[in-house]
């Protein structure tokens, strides 16, 4: 037995000699032993379900209107020019024109009938253009009609089972309402962004003729041109168009079409395959203190009209250069965008009444408005 209790005791003294020795020397050896066995306590968010959605999330609006916007690819063909052959020319200038040119943009499909809105500078002069859905399907796209004064384009793909972007109302929009701009950026593929309304009815930036912007600080970029601009709820607002940018990208200014503006360009292009506007003939300017002296009137407010074209339907109705239009059709004039727009929707060959006021006093004019002559084809 003392035999016994002498070898127990010599055995715990060499294992404790031991630990002290690898303790002393190597103590990661012990550590390591503990790490592996012990676990770290973390607290993680239970996972969510699809009815439950983060509060201030764009989710459902951008799953509700994503599917709808599509990626647009163009192509021009190679201008062939007379120098092309020459190998002189061909040997100091290289080749010229010979690679086609390829572009980007974006789409909203409005209708299951498979039409599309769209910019008109991004298809405009395009050869062959290919629309790609969000699905990744892709199909050859048909140019049903184009209006270069809004700078709008509408076409028409062949497939089945098409989202369609319900269309929500512009006319409702107010500054700091929350918008989503959706497009395909630089061809990164489709992105989403959000803002706010900046601005409403933005015009005299020379982009387009007939010009009602929504501006907002959502990032638009190339290749989001003729994409989407959507409520809180997934609803169409206007198509992205234009940019203010000294980088090329996005500065926080950007602009789109109204959507009421959008849907009545569709709803021509679609029936009579052009968009028909009205026209009186006449060359409006702003109303300043210098031309109101010049013409010897003194309205404060209108469009002064300082030419107008003879035998057109304004000269024909009795207007003359000096005279300031204040309200067309019962609407009141403040500036040439209203002039414009107010005078384009009106019907061609029914008679509209003009107030206008010369220097002997005010006056109501009956004018028959033309057709507007096509446009010419603007530089971007």
């Amino acid at each position: 037995m003392k035999r016994f209790w002498l070898l127990f005791s010599q055995s715990v003294t060499v294992l404790l000699a031991a630990y002290f020795v690898v303790g002393t020397l190597k103590p990661a050896w012990l550590e390591g032993r503990n790490i592996r066995s012990t676990t770290v306590a973390l607290i993680e968010a239970p996972a969510t379900t699809v009815a439950s959605v983060p509060t201030g999330s764009f989710r459902l609006a951008a799953q509700k209107s994503s599917s709808a916007v599509v990626s647009i690819n163009t192509s021009k063909n190679a201008r062939s020019g007379q120098n092309d052959m020459d190998p002189w020319f061909r040997f100091f200038f290289g080749d010229q024109g010979n690679a086609p040119q390829v572009g980007l943009g974006s789409g909203v499909i409005v209708s299951a009938a498979g039409y599309i809105l769209t910019n008109n500078h991004v298809v405009e002069s395009a050869d062959e253009i290919e629309v790609i859905l969000n699905d990744s399907r892709r199909a050859p796209a048909k140019v049903i009609g184009t209006d270069p004064d809004s700078d709008l384009a509408v076409l028409k793909i062949a497939l089945d089972r098409l989202p369609v972007m319900v269309l929500g109302n512009s006319d409702s929009l107010q500054v700091g309402d929350q918008v989503l701009a959706i497009g395909n950026p630089f061809g990164v593929g489709q992105t989403v962004t959000s803002g706010i309304v900046s601005a409403l009815g933005r015009n005299q930036l020379g982009i387009n003729t007939f010009e009602n912007f929504i501006q907002t600080d959502a990032a638009i970029n190339p290749g989001n041109s003729g994409g989407a601009l959507v409520d809180i709820e997934g609803n169409l607002l206007g198509i992205n168009t234009a940019i203010y940018s000294r980088s090329g990208g996005s500065m926080g200014i950007g602009f789109a079409i109204p959507v009421s503006t959008a849907k009545l360009v569709l709803e021509g292009i679609v029936k009579d395959g052009q968009v028909t506007r009205g026209w009186i003939g006449v060359e409006p300017s702003e109303l300043t203190p210098e031309l109101a002296q010049t013409f010897g009137v003194s309205a404060r407010q209108g469009v002064i009209i300082t030419g107008v074209l003879q035998n057109g339907p304004a000269a024909l109705a009795g207007m003359k250069p000096g005279d300031v239009v204040t309200a067309v059709a019962g609407a009141e004039v403040r500036n040439v965008a209203e002039l414009l727009s107010q005078v384009a929707a009106l019907k061609p060959g029914t008679a509209a009444a003009f107030e206008v006021q010369r220097a002997d006093g005010t006056m109501t004019l009956q004018v028959s408005p033309g057709v507007r002559p096509k446009a010419r084809r603007r530089v971007r």
